[in-house]
């Protein structure tokens, strides 16, 4: 009998090509099953709530598979993580679920987290996990009051990647807070869905602002103008963050 598993994970995006299986390197996609298939004996394909790109981490993403083996959630959980290793990748929880759960496809809402540390000094713990501002100090105040033009559902064609494969460049944003703790500036995302590095792309416009450069006007002028080029430059995946999946 074949079970469906929905399973929790984090992981560390720095040696990975992406979620995404590719021929060019190693991906948390190909990491995940091949750790299944030495568990089980099983070929499986594992989805996920949001693919990842390279370098992109994740504190909760959400994926399904299916599974004949039968096994306890914790076997699964403790089996998978046994032979991720030496991979930075873990398996937070596994539950069976109903045949028709999927972790992209029932997916209601998504969250990310975008890690800016704005300090002269370079990061000796954190280089890879944050973008790394030197200066000026942003202004956080002033990045948060500019997001909130870009909350709401607007046509993010000035924030869309060019590859993006995303049938219509409107998109619902629910939430863009940019809030400052020390020396770290966190901008927290969450919409249904994203287009292809929107997140990073509507991060690096906000440090224009944060900077000085922008005000929230350009910000709406950059929106309206439904052209890549009219917005700020993509901000490096270093920072960003899967924060969870709403089901």
């Amino acid at each position: 009998m074949t079970t469906r598993w929905k399973i929790t994970l984090e992981y560390d995006g720095r040696p990975f090509v992406g979620w995404q299986r590719q021929d060019n390197g190693l991906s948390v996609q190909g990491c995940v099953e091949e750790a299944i298939r030495r568990f089980a004996q099983e070929e499986v394909t594992v989805h996920c709530a949001g693919r990842t790109d390279a370098g992109v981490h994740a504190l909760a993403m959400v994926a399904s598979f299916d599974l004949e083996k039968d096994a306890p959630a914790d076997t699964v959980m403790n089996a998978v993580n046994f032979h991720l290793k030496p991979h930075p990748v873990a398996v937070l929880a596994a539950e069976a679920m109903d045949p028709d759960f999927h972790a992209r496809f029932s997916c209601l809402g998504r969250g990310y987290l975008y890690r800016i540390v704005n300090r002269r000094a370079p990061l000796a713990l954190e280089a890879g996990r944050a973008w790394h501002v030197m200066a000026p100090v942003l202004d956080a105040d002033a990045m948060h009051a500019a997001a909130q033009r870009l909350v709401g559902r607007h046509d993010f064609s000035s924030f869309r990647a060019s590859l993006c494969q995303a049938k219509s460049p409107e998109k619902t944003v629910d939430e863009l807070t940019v809030t400052r703790v020390g020396e770290e500036v966190r901008v927290v995302a969450r919409a249904r869905s994203f287009l292809h590095h929107q997140v990073r792309n509507m991060v690096g416009t906000l440090k224009l602002v944060g900077e000085g450069k922008w005000t929230a006007d350009d910000v709406t002028r950059a929106l309206e103008a439904r052209d890549r080029s009219a917005a700020g430059p993509t901000a490096p995946s270093d920072g960003l963050y899967f924060t969870g999946a709403v089901y």
